[in-house]
């Protein structure tokens, strides 16, 4: 059994107690920054085991009846076809999935904004079909001197000259499909024409990542360092709390940067901030429900270096991410970990090498590892996978659980009637002959009876998965490593 080392219970109940105080604390109306994910944040349930992937909206829905909800999303990473490297979408078909779930827990999405919105092509089609769908769009700009000069900043030709967000709500959370969406941007924004239409306002931040309440270089605050190496986020210790209390608290440089703004702001309309700090600004109370640092410290580890192969795997299909590459082999040497600390990586190499062929190893919740070999009617993945089950339910190595009568006729079909020049089969074609093999199999039937033991599996394959493979172990929850290699010669891969 995977080991715990977060107590989410204690979380909900700290956390929600924490909101609940910081909304009192505001008359009027609050805006409240959701940093992270508010559905499905597999970061942190990843880098603190225990932590479940819907804590925040369960917190939220005891608030639904004076919540509403406002979805950003940059113009620029419409343009570049951002995709959430988590759920394989796009940021802008996120912002309808989430619209989509928000609705289906009775949330209120009141509108969508588009920030850094210079009239991209992409990101005018994008408002096309949100205004269709009946969804309200706002436009808020790149604003010149952002957010060094607060003269212009917060003025008519800065924050003014933004869409001002029509809001019913006292409570107004703004999420976004992913970082660097400029939620807090919009907060900020929002602050500064309410102030002009004589309405008080307050702001607070709810953002799980960095920690503010553990060391600076420990492990969960390098992994959200990792995660975030696209944006060149850095953690630093927030010198205006340091200054304020004399105590040590970890926060990062964007929140920083923009904190002498967020100050300006609260002078303009209270007369004086409410806030010495940007740690004062937010209310995460997850470092306190940390229950083992040790398991905490060791899941961290293995998302940075998760997130390093998937660098690599995106350098190799031509992403110009050196930079970003750089600074997560810097936080590797950080946290004092290399390639080898990953368990499945050795075997995986080492099967290949022996076999000449792509291999695949993962390790199963005891840690035993388990290997997967490339043949004539299976690939690499899709033999691990049915070796892995099979080792789960205790069923002999040598048990064939898919005759290759099954496999055979579903390979012909590929090859010789949908187009397909690799004959052997995916996992999620395996796990579909295995469900039909386990009506009338018992080994299957219990094998298939294992799938959910799967997740939070650590896997390494050595070479790229297709896309088609990584869709299924993202569903199966396995946590996917490759090496940045494709499996054949030539200049184009699918």
């Amino acid at each position: 059994m995977f080991k715990i080392g977060f107590d989410n219970d204690k979380y909900l109940q700290m956390q929600s107690q924490r909101i609940k105080e910081r909304i009192e604390g505001f008359g009027g109306k609050l805006y409240l920054e959701f940093g992270g994910k508010l559905f499905d944040d597999y970061h942190a349930s990843r880098v603190l085991p225990g932590f479940k992937p819907d804590s925040k909206l369960q917190m939220l829905l005891q608030l639904k009846e004076q919540a509403e909800i406002v979805i950003v999303i940059s113009a620029d990473d419409i343009a570049q076809n951002k995709i959430r490297g988590d759920i394989g979408i796009t940021y802008d078909l996120d912002v309808l999935r989430l619209i989509d779930s928000f609705r289906r827990y009775g949330l209120y999405v009141g509108s969508v904004v588009l920030t850094k919105f210079e009239a991209q092509p992409a990101a005018q089609a994008f408002i096309t079909k949100l205004e269709g769908l009946g969804i309200t769009v706002y436009r808020h700009y790149p604003i010149e001197g952002y957010p060094s000069n607060l003269s212009h900043v917060i003025s008519d030709d800065g924050y003014g000259r933004n869409d001002y967000i029509e809001t019913t709500r006292e409570l107004v959370v703004i999420t976004a499909p992913g970082p660097g969406s400029g939620k807090m941007a919009t907060c900020l924004s929002q602050l500064y024409h309410e102030h002009k239409r004589g309405v008080k306002a307050g702001y607070a931040k709810f953002e799980t990542f960095p920690i503010w309440s553990i060391p600076l270089n420990h492990p969960v605050n390098l992994a959200y360092e990792a995660a975030t190496a696209d944006l060149s986020d850095v953690n630093m210790i927030d010198p205006y709390h340091l200054e304020a209390y004399g105590k040590l608290a970890v926060n990062y440089n964007r929140d920083i940067e923009v904190f002498p703004v967020l100050n300006a702001i609260f002078n303009m309309i209270l007369g004086q901030s409410p806030y010495k700090s940007p740690t004062d600004m937010g209310v995460n109370m997850a470092g306190f429900c940390i229950v083992d640092d040790d398991v905490c410290a060791e899941a961290s580890r293995q998302e940075i270096l998760r997130r390093y192969y998937k660098a690599l795997g995106e350098k190799k299909r031509g992403a110009p991410n050196d930079d970003e590459i750089l600074r997560i082999e810097l936080l590797m040497k950080k946290a004092g970990i290399t390639t080898a600390d990953r368990a499945p990586v050795g075997p995986a190499l080492v099967k290949a090498e022996v076999t000449g062929e792509p291999a695949a190893a993962i390790e199963l919740p005891d840690g035993e590892i388990i290997t997967g070999k490339t043949s004539e009617l299976l690939g690499a993945s899709s033999a691990m996978l049915l070796n892995a089950l099979k080792a789960l339910a205790g069923i002999p190595d040598e048990t064939l659980l898919i005759s290759p009568s099954v496999i055979e006729p579903i390979t012909k079909l590929k090859v010789n009637h949908l187009g397909n020049e690799n004959p052997r089969l995916h996992t999620d074609e395996i796990l579909i002959a295995l469900s039909i093999c386990a009506s009338q199999d018992e080994n299957a039937r219990l094998a298939l009876e294992q799938l959910k033991k799967l997740e939070g599996c650590e896997m390494h394959s050595s070479v790229m998965l297709s896309s088609v493979d990584l869709r299924t172990f993202r569903r199966l929850k396995v946590n996917v490593t490759c090496e940045p290699v494709y499996q054949k010669k030539g200049l184009y891969h699918k």
